[in-house]
């Protein structure tokens, strides 16, 4: 019989969604395979919180993230009820005084982590599904075990259960824009305007922006102004429909680059934040997408440029979907969870 899962992971407008959705990956595989899932959790958004239960997950809120003392006070009182379970933390908060005081209880422990920033780590497995994982030092426990790479990455079943081919357009004239779930700086106003400068034909733009996204009436007049026409989506479901739909896209580089591959998708890569910088590297080494570089370096008009750039040319694409469809096959989810329970 599977044990139980406990999650332990955060969003928040600070630090986006992306810890919680891939989590929800994992969460959807364990309870397809008749196991329970607990998310602990500081999230308040009512739109996230809901796609979870729509799982038949149970949520249990916490008000304070580590290092307040309250959330392991509560954390605590949950895995020592479920003393059998497998605990998985996602969040650059959770130090190694916590995960030696999991360990402590007994629970078996993941920490899924893309930057190795932690002096000591006491987990049983560490996670990074990031393509140049294999560059970072974990010092870990002689029993740790690392499974490393984009063949682990977690993706949710919207993703791994749709057809990933498709022709590749001559020129590429749907575009979807998606930096994140939170965005507080607003980098998606600069790609947006970024786009206006444009000179692409019958160009179509689709913006996703998250429920956490303090910038949502500005970016909806922006586009109510623009001659292009932008649709912007709010905390969508259907994320993988999009990404069917798009001839190529301009993404954050975290996890969205790696659903973004798996389902063929050209993708101009930005930088947002340090944790993103090895995926977006190497996934432009491997010629599956093109690193932008960070955002703060960048003009409007160089993501133009590069955009122009890439809808033209159609080689160069169908190139690019091919190497993140080999590099992402979609069966990482299972692999995580064979790693975890064998079975």
């Amino acid at each position: 019989m599977i044990p139980n899962l406990i999650i332990r992971t955060d969003a928040n407008s600070q630090i986006g969604t992306g810890h919680l959705m891939r989590c929800l990956a994992l969460a959807q595989s364990w309870r397809s395979r008749g196991g329970k899932v607990v998310f602990v959790t500081t999230c308040s958004h009512e739109d996230l919180l809901r796609q979870i239960r729509a799982e038949k997950i149970q949520i249990v809120r916490v008000e304070h993230a580590h290092p307040n003392p309250a959330d392991w006070e509560q954390t605590h009182r949950i895995l020592y009820s479920n003393s059998a379970a497998w605990v998985v933390l996602d969040g650059y908060h959770f130090d190694s005084g916590y995960q030696n005081k999991i360990k402590k209880i007994g629970s078996q422990l993941m920490v899924i982590d893309d930057m190795a920033h932690i002096n000591k780590y006491y987990a049983d497995i560490i996670l990074n599904q990031n393509i140049n994982a294999g560059r970072l030092n974990y010092n870990v426990e002689s029993c740790t075990r690392l499974i490393l790479g984009p063949q682990y990455a977690l993706l949710r079943p919207e993703f791994t259960k749709r057809d990933r081919m498709r022709p590749t357009a001559q020129v590429a004239r749907k575009l979807l824009i998606t930096l994140g779930g939170a965005d507080p700086d607003n980098k998606t106003l600069k790609v947006m305007q970024a786009v206006q400068q444009t000179n692409i034909d019958d160009l179509e733009v689709v913006v996703v922006i998250g429920s956490a996204n303090p910038n949502r009436q500005l970016l909806q007049s922006v586009g109510h102004a623009s001659q292009i026409p932008f649709r912007l989506v709010v905390n969508t479901t259907e994320m993988a429909e999009l990404m069917a739909w798009a001839d190529l896209s301009i993404s954050a580089g975290g996890s969205t680059c790696l659903e973004l591959a798996h389902m063929g998708v050209p993708t101009l890569c930005v930088i947002l934040a340090e944790n993103q910088r090895l995926l977006a590297e190497g996934l432009s080494e491997a010629g599956a997408a093109i690193n932008l570089g960070w955002y703060r370096d960048l003009r409007p008009l160089k993501i133009a440029h590069s955009l122009e750039r890439l809808a033209l040319a159609a080689g160069v694409r169908e190139d690019m979907a091919q190497q993140g469809r080999n590099l992402v096959d979609g069966k990482g989810t299972e692999r995580v969870l064979l790693a975890l329970v064998g079975k």
